[in-house]
């Protein structure tokens, strides 16, 4: 496998790894991480295979953490600049929670990680909470996380600096998003939308749909909001109806998902599982079977008052 070049070039990797594996036949619908909150804690170095395994924060402040992030519903996860290992005397933290309607994000700069004891619970539905300040554009955040993968690593790295030398301080490296074998994998806060196999290019055009309002179809995993049935749900209904507006859409998420349009149409969406053969999840994992769900019909089933 080939290392990423210092001016980005396309990596090449080894057909054995799980994201090449995975890349043959694994749809990508249906596989974001489920998590409607996120804490972002930037930590710019000494990452465990997981964030809360005690190496970076202690083994009781992350379980405590853990306890409470679990609690609230948040996924929790480390960020830290593109290709620089910087030490501050403050940390930066990123709160958002993805609901549509309820869509926000909240950036603060705390000097000990025992703040974040208080700061999880906050990230609950309703308004923001007022805890630093409202960020307007998208934050992009890239997996690099080589301990947890190195698919991550290797194809992550090049994107997120990429990205950054358009976007800049918007754009972090972060830890592991879920889906090691879909990688490059980007989540946008403050939606939740989450992207796999995308290069560089693709990426950036992601990020600028983004900040116009816009989802970018291609390579789209789905929403952090919504489980893996009413994520495949609601790429299916766009995909047919050609809606690209950030919040058009919610889903009941059901043993079949309806999907609402904000003016009052609803589709029902006929899901089912497929099996696949087995592959690693992750790079050096035994092989395990791979059973993605997929949408096989979309049925608008009326126009009611969303009033």
């Amino acid at each position: 496998m080939s290392e990423p070049s210092g001016d980005n070039e396309p990596v090449t990797i080894a057909a054995t790894t799980c994201s090449a594996l995975s890349a043959i036949d694994e749809p990508l619908p249906g596989t974001a991480a489920t998590a409607p909150g996120y804490v972002c804690l930037e930590v710019p170095s000494g990452w465990g295979r997981d964030v809360l395994d005690g190496s970076a924060l202690g083994a009781e402040l992350a379980a405590e953490i853990s306890a409470r992030a679990d609690a609230a519903g948040v996924r929790f996860m480390f960020i830290r600049r593109p290709g620089r290992d910087i030490v501050r005397p403050t940390r930066t933290v990123l709160l958002a929670r993805t609901e549509p309607g309820n869509t926000w994000c909240e950036r603060l700069e705390i000097a000990n990680p025992d703040d974040l004891l208080d700061l999880v619970p906050r990230v609950v539905a309703g308004p923001p909470p007022g805890l630093g300040t409202a960020v307007g554009e998208p934050v992009v955040l890239v997996c690099a996380h080589g301990k947890r993968d190195r698919c991550c690593a290797v194809l992550g790295r090049p994107v997120a600096a990429a990205l950054a030398d358009e976007f800049g301080d918007a754009v972090w490296e972060c830890s592991h998003t879920g889906g090691h074998r879909f990688a490059p994998s980007m989540i946008l806060l403050p939606t939740g939308y989450t992207y796999g196999r995308l290069d560089s290019v693709q990426s950036a055009e992601a990020v600028r749909a983004a900040t116009t309002g816009r989802v970018y179809l291609p390579g789209l995993r789905g929403r952090s909001t919504w489980d893996a049935a009413g994520q495949v749900a609601e790429i299916a209904v766009r995909a047919l109806t050609g809606t690209d507006q950030l919040d058009e859409f919610t889903v009941d998420d059901s043993a079949v998902p309806v999907v609402h349009h904000r003016d009052g149409r609803a589709w029902r969406v006929d899901i089912e599982k497929r099996d696949l053969p087995p592959r690693p999840a992750s790079c050096g994992a035994a092989p395990k079977p791979v059973r993605p769900v997929v949408a096989t019909r979309a049925t608008l089933i009326g126009v009611f008052d969303r009033g």
